[in-house]
């Protein structure tokens, strides 16, 4: 019942998000246009979906007792940047039993995530309308000075947006730029299960890229990965305080990974708690793994999210 009652919040909640993303935040929301919400919504909760679901039969075959996926709604709150949900998490009911299980449950997850992902971007490239789709949105689009005194929102490129981009579009096909994307349901949906995915691969504590290194590696060489993880990320959020304020024509990083640093260290933890059995993966495991890392490098955006004045 619980389940039940989150997913069909975050649908609704994705929803609503969905239109003020496409049309704007200052939309007043109607049975008319919610539903041009539903591509948005839809990809999310199918690439959230995918996600735990590949957690889900992950612990399944290894007989591990799991719930099923609970969706985490985010209301739409008025001058808040915000998805319409903060993802979804299963929760094991018994110990793992090895670390081979543990690296099954970990790793199955964000590349079915990668997958869903990487689909609907590749649709969206493949689907998208002519430029004359934005200018309805923005009317003074081709003006020159269109972004004169107006405050920006981007969201930051990744190898793999930026690839399936230029792979699944021509040349001389209007291609939106980051400060324009969440116009667009299928690339702002895939863009997002991008991102989520890049976090949950951080090799740190209990994320699933946490799972990955410990599975792999052991806790030694988990702990000293996990702890330059941290400073890395550390480093990037207070890069993204100090580029604005030195004038940086490119800014790098995000304050808001100082914030997923303080969730870390204080919630999830750094350290990945033992297994008892602790047994060397075999070949296919680790191609999986090093592939899960790869996953990480090309999805990942050092500044997820810029806002310019």
């Amino acid at each position: 019942m619980i389940n039940s009652i989150l997913f069909t919040v975050t649908c609704i909640t994705t929803t609503i998000s969905g239109v003020h993303w496409i049309s704007g935040f200052s939309t007043e929301l109607n049975l008319l246009n919610l539903q041009t919400g539903l591509p948005y919504s839809l990809s999310i909760i199918f690439i959230l979906g995918c996600h735990e679901f590949g957690h889900y039969f992950a612990a399944r075959y290894h007989n591990v007792p799991v719930t099923l996926p609970f969706f985490i709604p985010f209301p739409p709150i008025p001058g808040f940047i915000n998805f319409g949900t903060m993802g979804a998490v299963i929760k094991t009911k018994s110990v793992i039993p090895d670390n081979r299980a543990m690296f099954d449950i970990g790793v199955y997850g964000p590349i079915a995530g990668f997958a869903a992902s990487s689909g609907i971007l590749i649709y969206g490239f493949t689907h998208l309308p002519g430029i004359d789709y934005i200018t309805r949105i923005h009317p003074d689009y081709l003006s020159d000075n269109f972004t004169d005194g107006a405050l920006i929102l981007k969201f930051g490129d990744s190898i793999l947006f930026h690839a399936l981009g230029a792979v699944f579009t021509s040349p001389d096909q209007f291609r939106p730029p980051m400060s324009e994307i969440y116009h667009y349901p299928y690339l702002c949906a895939g863009w997002f299960g991008l991102f989520i995915t890049s976090m949950n691969m951080i090799p740190v504590g209990q994320l699933d890229g946490g799972h990955i290194i410990y599975s792999m590696f052991g806790n030694d060489k988990h702990v000293r990965i996990a702890k330059m993880s941290m400073v890395l990320i550390i480093g990037l959020g207070i890069s993204g305080i100090v580029s604005p304020v030195l004038g940086w024509e490119d800014i790098i990083g995000w304050t808001g990974w100082l914030v997923w640093a303080a969730l870390l260290y204080f919630l999830i933890k750094i350290h990945h708690p033992p297994v008892i059995l602790f047994r060397e993966l075999d070949c296919k495991r680790k191609a999986l793994g090093y592939f899960s890392l790869l996953i990480l490098f090309i999805s990942f955006s050092p500044a997820p999210i810029i806002i310019e004045f």
